[in-house]
């Protein structure tokens, strides 16, 4: 290994280390990670010995960017719906619509983790972690409680992410990789929906009373109704024209995308008061800009071939089993760079083992708050939800994750 490689594996751990220490350090991730990312591969050019390597060295940039550039796309044609659909409240409607008014403590608790469950799978887990976190502070619960509800969130959210390419940057990650098909990630939802559930009743003792909900609901316009459809219509466009004719995800959605600029054009007069394009500069690019610097960074480590010794632990053990150890992995790592640094390294595995690591590291990080977006969010919007108050439920939330992994591996076998 040469100088400059050394320097450059150190650069990636420094920029792990601020992803993981970054409310300690208080600098943001996305910062810390372009920063890296992009001086790591300005030094791979500096330090280029002849044309060849510095020719090979701008084909495997260009090649990162290819791939960076089709998550971003996808990722901000779905995040613009969920912004527009969010800021006129049509999210907080469908949850007032279909949750009782007065329920109890138990029932809301199931009903919590299910409305988590498919929201997030349509949604990004950011947004469905933000308006159920409202959702509980709205009610008059004591803090105990408040962290049992708080605590389902986090594992339904990301639960709810494995089994559609919307809902959990992981999942997209490794179907753009081509190691799994749009449908078989589906069946991901029978598994961890299952394991939702009993988390559910673990969490569930303690919860006698009854609450009643304030309803909040504003009025719908037309348009946003028909834009709520259209977000519906494309994601199920998107699964059908990937698995019937081969239309890369991202064009489906890039051509909902405009269809929702048009309808909102012709059914509404909020091109003066309120223009539609504007929902494409608040969604949140500080997590686009992390996906930059940590894909660079990957790519850099693919280019110096320092990846090589993560695929060990495939070497010491079958992948049923480390996939499940990347997942607890996950709960300390960030699971965007430990998925990407793994589809970089060239593990070869079934369609089955792929979908147990599509479960692993988008579920694994429930197992601790900091361990994923949901959690992170979670911590800041709820007073009272601490790293140790979170730890209570570990094995609760150990065993729903062990449970819903075999329930994967039980799958992938009748898949393989």
């Amino acid at each position: 290994m040469s100088a400059l490689d050394a320097f450059l594996i150190v650069l990636a751990v420094l920029a792990l280390l601020g992803v993981i220490f970054e409310e300690v350090i208080h600098i943001n991730k996305a910062k810390v990670t372009l920063f890296f990312g992009t001086m790591s591969w300005m030094l791979l050019f500096l330090f280029s010995d002849s044309p060849d390597e510095t020719s090979t060295i701008s084909a495997g940039l260009s090649e990162s960017i290819a791939e960076i550039a089709g998550l971003w796309l996808f990722l901000v044609a779905a995040m613009t719906f969920v912004a527009y659909l969010n800021k006129k409240g049509m999210i907080e409607n469908v949850i007032y619509l279909i949750m009782p008014r007065q329920v109890s403590e138990r029932r809301l608790l199931f009903l919590t983790g299910l409305f988590c469950f498919i929201f997030s799978s349509l949604a990004d887990n950011i947004t469905a972690t933000l308006v159920s976190c409202s959702l509980i502070l709205s009610l008059d619960l004591e803090l105990k409680k408040r962290i049992q509800f708080v605590t389902l969130v986090v594992f339904a959210v990301n639960s709810g992410g494995v089994s559609l390419i919307t809902g959990d940057v992981t999942t997209l990650m490794i179907f753009l990789a081509e190691k799994v098909e749009i449908l078989t990630l589906l069946t991901l939802a029978i598994p961890a929906s299952i394991t939702v559930f009993i988390l559910a009743v673990f969490l569930s003792r303690g919860l006698t009373g009854t609450v009643t909900l304030r309803s909040n609901t504003t009025p719908v316009r037309r348009v946003d109704a028909v834009i709520s459809g259209l977000f519906l219509l494309t994601i199920l466009s998107t699964i059908a024209g990937n698995a019937l004719f081969g239309i890369p995800p991202v064009l489906t959605f890039l051509f909902g995308l405009s269809i929702m600029f048009l309808v909102s054009r012709f059914m509404s007069d909020d091109s003066d008061l309120d223009p539609i394009l504007e929902y494409i500069r608040i969604i949140e690019f500080e997590t686009l800009l992390f996906f930059l610097g940590i894909l660079l960074l990957v790519g850099m480590l693919k280019e110096i071939h320092a990846l090589d010794s993560l695929v060990a632990i495939y070497d010491v053990l079958p992948p049923l089993y480390a996939n499940y150890l990347m997942g607890i992995f996950s709960a300390v790592i960030d699971n965007v760079p430990l998925t990407a640094a793994l589809l970089k390294s060239g593990i070869d595995m079934s369609p089955g083992e792929w979908m147990g690591l599509t479960y692993a590291v988008g579920v694994g990080g429930s197992l601790l708050v900091i361990g994923s977006a949901a959690g992170i969010v979670a911590m800041s919007k709820v007073p009272g939800l601490t790293f140790a108050a979170y730890m209570r439920y570990l094995a609760h939330l150990l065993a729903a994750y062990t449970l819903g992994y075999a329930g994967v591996f039980m799958l992938g076998r009748f898949i393989n």
